[in-house]
Parts: C-alpha cells; structure tokens; sequence
C-alpha cells in the first residue's frame, strides 16, 4: 500500500535541503526505488518536505541511507515523520508532443 509522508523538520533551509539532495545524488540511487513523489515547499529558511512512497518497507529500507546526512547537515525534526495510507491519487493527464 502506497503511503504518504510528512517530514517536520524545525530549521531545513535551502541550502542544508540542496546540500543533502547532492549528497543523495553522489551517491548514486536517488531517486531510491519506491519513491513516487518528492515534494519541498515553503520559504527559503522553512522548508517542508512531503513525499509519497509505493510502499512502507521501501520507506524504511531509505532510512538508513538518508538519516546520517540528516544529521552530518544539521537537520533536526520536531518530531518522527507522520505516515499515512494513500487512499487515492487523482492526476491530469500529460500531454504528449
């Protein structure tokens, strides 16, 4: 079952954001398989990032690999991310050219 994601974090801002987008990459493998969606939001000093995963093992299998750049960047949370069960996605269809 798909699942929604809702990161909390208390200081991301778009250069600790950036930072660990470019680690993941360096790393090869990002996007990781499972991850539908990654979406950040918000002012430049606040930012808020959401993602939708296929499932809640391939969530946990991301972990281990995501967190220690977490914390060498300085990102800290308010709390655990929140998950929740995807109960539908709608989406417009692309145009193709």
């Amino acid at each position: 079952m798909s699942i929604v994601v809702r990161f909390n974090p208390t200081n991301l801002t778009r250069e600790q954001y950036d930072e660990v987008i470019t680690r993941l990459q360096a790393q090869g493998g990002f996007p990781p398989e499972g991850l539908s969606y990654h979406i950040v939001f918000g002012p430049d000093d606040a930012l808020t990032v959401s993602e939708v995963w296929d499932s809640h093992e391939h969530f946990d299998a991301f972990g281990p690999r995501l967190m220690p750049i977490l914390e060498e960047v300085g990102i800290q949370f308010a709390g655990p991310p929140e998950v929740l069960p995807v109960l539908a996605v709608i989406q417009r269809p692309h145009a193709y050219s």
